[in-house]
């Protein structure tokens, strides 16, 4: 039999595992840290790069530790396991500084920041894949194999419990709220027991199968409504955490007219329109339904126009006026690079970014340079405890 090859594992890259090189080849290595020499077992193969895991650590790196989890290295739901926080958090700060500085040319100096909590306990919302056999785990790595388990560590421990039964469902979705409310969300039926022991339960077509199909999130003062799979951050503090870096970075001054863009259930929309006061004029867009319904709940009796419509359309049919004072803008994981030019035209003297992916930020702000923005600051946070993800809040200025 082969001998397993050893590789001297190189710096973090995006995604969750770091660079080595075998015979001259690139290789993505999961579950090693940057300076340790590790046995590898390849797992995937292209011309351009391999994937592998480490299995065996010969000479380890200060920061490792014994993974927490049982599951760790089969699942795919963590990266970082064999990391302690700070050492992820230094992973992190090392990917958002390469990507800026690789895809931008920006050069950043902060760090990523801790929010507690910051290790375990965290995800108030899972969405549990299910075997053939009914059973509910997590998929591994880059696979559609779903690992059965029996508990999840980085999960909230009030989350409802959808590991101890049998499933007819795909997949099936636990959420637990910041006021305590649990929700189940299902592809199909539901056990009788399962509804008794939660606040709701709700099918992925958002038709209610027991009790209410939304749950309730308080952040500040203010009260959202978020019905059945609605978008909403995971972390427990990641909300409150948002909202007061998004208004620090807006600074708005009482009468601006605010856009607030890819804005959901209204979570920014409504803390800024209570910045800006009854003079000011803030809109709202948003193109999914479900968080449509509930934004109007959200933001009622605030000075907030509701645009229902696609971003990029909604800038381009000029729905949102034809200047703004601050622009808010939290896009998808893939970025803005449809709307960057329209918003760059609305010609505001402060545009506010929050991304969950640090690759497409920094794609998106090398266009806003281009339309003559420079990015002001960047803070960026560890909202995701054990996995590579990252959320940044970028204020960007008109370039003097």
């Amino acid at each position: 039999m082969t001998e397993l090859p050893v590789v001297d594992v190189g710096p973090i890259a995006h995604g969750g595992h770091c660079v080595a090189r075998l015979d001259g080849q690139v290789v993505f290595v999961r579950h090693a840290l940057p300076g340790e020499r590790v046995r590898i077992r390849i797992t995937e193969r292209s011309k351009r790069f391999l994937r592998a895991d480490a299995i065996e650590i010969i000479d380890a790196a200060p920061g490792r530790v014994e993974p927490p989890c049982q599951y760790a290295g089969e699942c795919g739901g963590c990266d970082f396991q064999h990391a302690a926080p700070a050492t992820q958090r230094n992973l992190l700060t090392s990917v958002v500084r390469e990507q800026l500085r690789r895809l931008a040319g920006i050069e950043w100096d902060g760090e990523v920041q801790a929010v507690a909590p910051d290790a375990l306990g965290w995800r108030t919302r899972v969405t549990w894949a299910v075997d053939r056999h009914g059973r509910a785990g997590l998929r591994r790595h880059r696979s559609h194999d779903v690992v059965p388990v029996d508990r999840c560590l980085i999960a909230h421990p009030d989350l409802p419990e959808m590991l101890d039964q049998d499933w007819d469902d795909r997949s099936v979705e636990s959420i637990v709220s910041s006021t305590g409310e649990r929700l189940a969300v299902t592809d199909a039926s539901i056990a009788d027991e399962m509804e008794a022991r939660v606040d709701g339960v709700v099918a992925r077509d958002g038709t209610p199968r027991g009790g209410s199909p939304h749950l309730h999130e308080q952040v500040h003062h203010r009260t959202f409504r978020v019905t059945g799979s609605g978008f909403w951050q995971v972390h427990p503090a990641a909300a409150t955490t948002l909202v007061d870096a998004v208004l620090e970075a807006a600074a708005v001054r009482p009468g601006d007219h605010i856009v607030d863009l890819y804005a959901g259930v209204g979570l920014f929309t409504a803390f800024l329109a209570e910045a800006t006061g009854p003079a000011g004029r803030v809109v709202w867009v948003e193109s999914d339904r479900g968080a449509s319904v509930d934004a109007r709940e959200n933001l009622a009796g605030l000075p907030v126009e509701l645009v229902p419509r696609r971003t990029e359309q909604a800038l381009r049919r000029g729905e949102v006026g034809e200047h703004a004072d601050v622009v808010v803008l939290d896009p998808p994981r893939t970025g803005a690079k449809e709307a960057v030019a329209d918003i760059a035209a609305l010609d505001a003297r402060t545009v506010v970014y929050v991304a969950c992916d640090p690759a497409a930020l920094a794609r998106d702000l090398k266009t806003f340079a281009a339309h003559g923005y420079r990015l002001d600051t960047l803070r960026a946070f560890a909202l995701f405890p054990m996995t590579h993800h990252v959320e940044c809040v970028a204020r960007l200025v008109v370039d003097a």
